[in-house]
């Protein structure tokens, strides 16, 4: 779609704002906001100028001036269902004035992974299918002082509302319990109908649904989203958090993407889907292999597999990612891969034919910037293709077993590698990238960008975290 068409779109839909959307390095969406009257085709092919220095991690004051420039070719824009006035939502890449893509901009970024994609003749489609899982709360109390650390959330759906007096209501007592929550009917599954108001929203917001399902956590649910290309599927990430969060707040509740909200309960994944396609065929597709796998797709995995640690520093973007990644709750830190086992880091999911087949990989949650968690796992896989990788000794062959079993001892002795344990961990292994002048990240990541997403994590992150009591810590440490 080029600009004309955009703009005859908007007065056949009575459009009256057009809103300019764009994306942090955490991943958080920001947005201006301009009367239609204001836009022609000349504004949306020159971009709209806007302030970098007030972005977190972007530029400094003496070089703030930075543009919007709309992406009307992708087809992503949509009219907000949200808003009083009618007004469209357009997604935008951030250049610098001199037209040139800003090297900070997940979505350029993003892009620009894929055209390294096509150079290296590897594959000229790259499909992502994310999987974002969530928890809708009627209740949540945060408390961050210097003589306090707490957070309570509440759900009627939780066990610890056995006992609670509901006023005029009555305490009606079914609940999903702890990690009872897969595919209850109601009244135990108390979301159906707000799930069922989700997906008429995203349908109008362009996203085609399939599965909508009460997870397995208490409060959590799922709503499966059509697969896309890389970019696209990142920006559908960010229509499915906006519509699920704002349809939550009219509600009168809270939704949160958060990893682990709750202690002994699962978490929210972002389990991804992807495969690499050229020219119309798709390359992880071999009739002969294990689960139809092709060599090109176990390259794929190996060069994940070898890059975990730095991957994760993407895809595991927040101190409680690592809280979720914990045997036993569906939520895989162990590398392996293996068809039909979630207990694997990466499943290769049932597939009758050559469209079907795709990797999964399970370690993936939704604190992550989706352009730049599927940008990385991408190169990673990149990577193991261009270099012939082959997947590590220990997990060369699928690992068919029930891998959360294993102790910590049976890991280490049959030397199977597992993700990091913390954020640190992780951004240390991006720190020995930056230093790599043949790192994985670079074809795509200039050292500046790679730089500021280390510095940022350590300041927003690692530091603040570790740095501030914990409420078991009083339990543990109290009576020293």
């Amino acid at each position: 779609m080029n600009a004309k068409e955009f703009l005859q779109e908007c007065k056949e839909k009575e459009i009256e704002f057009i809103d300019f959307r764009f994306t942090d390095i955490k991943g958080v969406w920001h947005h201006v906001t301009y009367d239609i009257d204001a836009i022609d085709e000349e504004v949306l092919s020159n971009g709209i100028p806007f302030d970098g220095s007030s972005i977190p991690a972007w530029q400094p004051i003496n070089e703030s001036d930075m543009i919007l420039k709309p992406d009307l070719e992708i087809g992503t824009h949509f009219v907000d269902p949200f808003t009083a006035d009618p007004t469209m939502v357009v997604f935008c890449d951030v250049h610098n004035t001199d037209g040139t893509p800003y090297e900070k901009c997940p979505r350029s970024i993003a892009k620009k992974a894929l055209k390294y994609m096509d150079e290296l003749g590897i594959g000229d489609v790259a499909y992502f299918g994310p999987e974002n899982e969530f928890f809708v709360f009627d209740n949540v109390v945060i408390r961050d002082e210097i003589n306090a650390q707490c957070y309570e959330v509440d759900s009627s759906e939780g066990v610890w509302n056995d006992y609670a007096e509901w006023g005029d209501e009555l305490n009606i007592g079914h609940r999903p319990r702890t990690k009872g929550g897969y595919f209850p009917v109601p009244p135990t599954d108390s979301m159906m109908d707000l799930r069922a108001e989700m997906v008429k929203v995203l349908k109008e917001v362009g996203l085609q649904t399939f599965v909508v399902h009460h997870e397995v956590a208490q409060a959590q649910g799922e709503i499966g989203v059509k697969f896309g290309t890389l970019v696209e599927a990142a920006d559908n990430v960010q229509k499915l958090k906006y519509v699920i969060k704002m349809v939550a707040h009219l509600n009168g509740k809270t939704a949160t993407f958060m990893p682990k909200p709750l202690y002994g309960d699962n978490g929210n994944g972002m389990h991804t889907h992807q495969s690499i396609w050229k020219d119309g065929k798709n390359m992880f597709y071999d009739p002969n292999g294990y689960a139809n796998l092709s060599d090109v797709a176990k390259k794929y995995i190996a060069g994940v597999f070898a890059h975990a640690d730095a991957v994760a520093a993407f895809t595991n973007a927040s101190s409680n990612s690592y809280k979720r990644l914990q045997p036993g709750f569906e939520a895989p830190n162990i590398l392996a891969y293996s068809a039909k086992n979630r207990s694997a880091s990466c499943r290769i999911p049932f597939g009758a034919g050559e469209k079907s087949v795709r990797t999964e990989f399970r370690f993936p949650d939704s604190t992550a910037n989706p352009y730049l968690a599927f940008t990385v796992m991408l190169l990673a896989g990149l990577d193991g293709i261009k270099n012939n990788l082959e997947i590590y000794e220990a997990a060369k062959e699928p690992l068919n077993e029930d891998l959360f079993e294993l102790s910590l001892d049976e890991i280490k002795q049959r030397g199977i590698r597992t993700l990091p344990a913390t954020l640190r961990e992780a951004i240390y292994a991006v720190e020995d990238e930056l230093k790599d002048p043949n790192s994985f990240l670079k074809p795509v990541m200039t050292d500046e960008f790679i730089k500021t997403y280390i510095d940022y994590k350590y300041e927003t992150e690692i530091i603040p975290v570790e740095g501030r009591p914990h409420p078991y810590e009083f339990v543990t440490s109290f009576s020293c």
